[in-house]
C-alpha cells in the first residue's frame, strides 16, 4: 500500500492558481512513491475527518492568500493579502489530526507560515523593504541561499553535492516566492534555516526537547507522543518546483513519504 499524503487545495478562491500549483505537489509526492490525496476546502468537518482517516501524512502547499493576522494577535498590514478562512480551517484540522496520529508533516511556503501560527507563532507581514527579493517567483531557479544549522533534521536531508560548508551551517541555493515569513517560532518549533543576507527565517522544524501543549485536556494533546512525530518540517522555498533538478528537494518529499509509510503497516 502506497502511503497516502493529504494535500489541501491551495485556495478557495483562485481556480487558476490551484490548477497550476496543486499538480506540482502531487507529482512530487507521486514521484517519491506516495499517493497524493486531494483535500477539498469545501468538506464538512465530518467529511474531512473521514477522509483524513485514510491518509498517512500531510503536505501543506503554498497559497496566494496570507494567514489572517488576527490569528497571531497582529494588526492588519496593508500589504497583507486577503485571508482564506476555508484553507486555514482545513490546515488546522489536518495538523491536529497529524499530531493526534503521529503523521509526518511537510509545510511549504504558506504551509510553513500556517504551521507556525498553528503552534502560536507569528509572521512578518511584508518583506518588501528588505534587501533580498523574496518575491522573485517561479521563473527564478536560484534566488539566494539559505544557511541551515548542521544540528537539524533538515541538514540530514541536504544533499552534499548542492550545499557548501559554512562553519556550523550548510549553505544551500534555493528559489523564493513569498512576501511573508515566520517571525517568532511557534511553541515546540525551532528555527533551522535563515537567509544569510537579511535573517529571514527559511525553515522551522519540530524541537522534540520542548514540543509540548499548554492544556492537557483535549484529545489531541492527550494522544500526542512526540516520538511518533518523526517529521514536522516547514520550508519557505518551493522544493516541488525544483524536484527534477535538486536532490535535496527530492529528499524532502522522499522523507515525507518514507515516514508516512511507517503508518501503513
Amino acid at each position: 500500500m502506497k502511503p497516502r499524503i493529504a494535500i489541501p487545495i491551495p485556495t478557495a478562491s483562485n481556480l487558476d492558481y490551484n490548477q497550476r500549483s496543486w499538480p506540482m505537489y502531487a507529482a512530487a509526492v507521486r514521484n517519491s512513491g506516495g499517493e497524493p490525496v486531494e483535500v477539498p476546502l469545501t468538506l464538512s468537518a465530518t467529511e474531512l475527518r473521514a477522509l483524513l482517516a485514510t491518509t498517512h501524512g500531510v503536505l501543506l502547499p503554498g497559497s496566494p492568500a496570507d494567514v489572517d493576522p488576527a490569528l497571531y494577535g497582529a494588526e492588519l498590514d496593508p500589504a497583507t493579502s486577503p485571508a482564506d478562512p476555508a484553507r486555514e480551517t482545513t490546515d488546522y484540522t489536518l495538523l491536529d489530526d497529524a499530531v493526534r496520529h503521529g503523521k509526518p508533516i511537510l509545510g511549504i511556503c504558506y504551509g510553513v507560515q500556517s504551521m507556525n501560527v498553528w503552534r502560536g507563532g507569528s509572521l512578518v507581514q511584508d518583506l518588501t523593504p528588505l534587501p533580498v527579493n523574496h518575491s522573485a517567483g517561479a521563473t527564478v531557479a536560484i534566488a539566494h541561499t539559505a544557511i541551515i544549522a548542521k544540528e537539524s533534521l533538515l541538514a540530514t536531508l541536504v544533499d552534499p553535492t548542492e550545499a557548501t560548508d559554512d562553519g556550523d551551517f550548510l549553505r544551500l541555493p534555493i528559489n523564493t516566492s513569498h512576501h511573508q515569513a515566520a517571525a517568532a517560532p511557534g511553541n515546540g518549533l525551532r528555527i533551522v534555516a535563515r537567509c544569510p543576507d537579511d535573517g529571514v527565517i527559511e525553515a522551522v522544524e519540530l524541537d522534540p526537547e520542548v514540543f509540548h501543549v499548554e492544556h492537557s485536556t483535549s484529545d489531541t494533546e492527550q494522544a500526542f507522543h512526540v516520538e511518533h512525530s518523526h517529521f514536522l518540517l516547514g520550508v519557505q522555498w518551493h522544493p516541488e518546483r525544483s524536484y527534477d533538478i535538486s536532490p535535496t528537494s527530492r529528499n524532502l518529499f522522499n522523507h515525507l513519504v518514507t515516514e508516512a509509510a511507517k503508518l501503513t503497516v
